[in-house]
């Protein structure tokens, strides 16, 4: 019976910092899963990861005990919202389309996060959350957060955020973020500026024609049609972009841990 019931101290340590992890990483943490699922996930998980990392820990239930979970939470959602941040990309792509297109001055409510976004941006998004599932990119994340516990030990209580080389890599993943989010949008945004041009030789040679009326809707017709030329470009640059959230997340738990 001792063998299945696990030490409370252990199981809340590992339990703290899987919840804060779901809390905020991308596609466990939307808003359409159940909230019974995003409960009953990290409870399961917490107790099947106990028998694997409680071997050689053993942390005392007493003043620094609210240490721990804090750094447990802490962790939790440094991995989470890195993540997060690497798969904004797709988001920012999808704004600098709409600046060019004209649907900068709409945006729509994103039904998994619950904050603006823009259209196209949110037509992204969908994509590369199809894009995560098929590449199983969720058993990855699953993957990461248990060997996190590799690099980020439960009984260690210090993070090396001071470190030179914390900063050099958020410097890298901000840079990485907006140079993926230039590369989906480039092809797009450098025909739509040629259509801008096109349409302002025309509104100079013919006065009497309405260039703000006549290219607005040309403007999308053609943006949308470049979508669909380059759609297949942007869903390999999104499964690139996972295959970078996953490294990403590697390195940055060695950071963490120190090591």
């Amino acid at each position: 019976m001792e063998e299945l019931i696990p030490k409370i101290t252990i199981f809340l340590l590992i339990m703290a910092r899987l919840t804060a992890f779901f809390v905020t990483v991308p596609f466990f943490s939307y808003r359409t899963i159940p909230s019974q699922a995003k409960i009953a996930i990290p409870v399961v998980l917490a107790w099947t990861m106990y028998y694997t990392l409680s071997a050689d820990v053993a942390i005392a239930f007493d003043g620094t005990y609210i240490l721990y979970v804090l750094k447990e939470v802490v962790v939790g959602l440094m991995l989470g919202l890195m993540a997060q941040l690497i798969m904004a990309a797709v988001q920012i792509a999808g704004g600098l389309i709409d600046f060019q297109m004209g649907f900068a001055i709409a945006n729509v409510i994103d039904p998994q996060t619950g904050a603006q976004s823009p259209i196209t941006g949110q037509l992204f998004n969908i994509l590369a959350l199809l894009t995560l599932l098929a590449i199983d990119g969720h058993h990855l994340l699953l993957d990461g957060i248990y060997y996190s516990y590799q690099y980020i030990a439960l009984d260690d209580l210090a993070l090396h955020t001071g470190d030179e080389s914390y900063a050099w890599f958020m410097f890298k993943v901000m840079s990485t973020m907006f140079a993926i989010a230039f590369q989906m949008s480039a092809p797009v945004i450098a025909a739509l500026f040629l259509v801008t041009l096109a349409l302002g030789i025309v509104g100079k040679t013919v006065p009497q024609m309405n260039i703000f009326v006549v290219g607005f809707p040309i403007k999308i017709m053609a943006g949308f049609i470049l979508m669909i030329i380059v759609m297949g470009v942007m869903v390999d640059v999104m499964r690139r972009l996972i295959e970078v959230m996953i490294y990403g997340l590697r390195d940055f738990m060695t950071i963490l841990g120190g090591m």
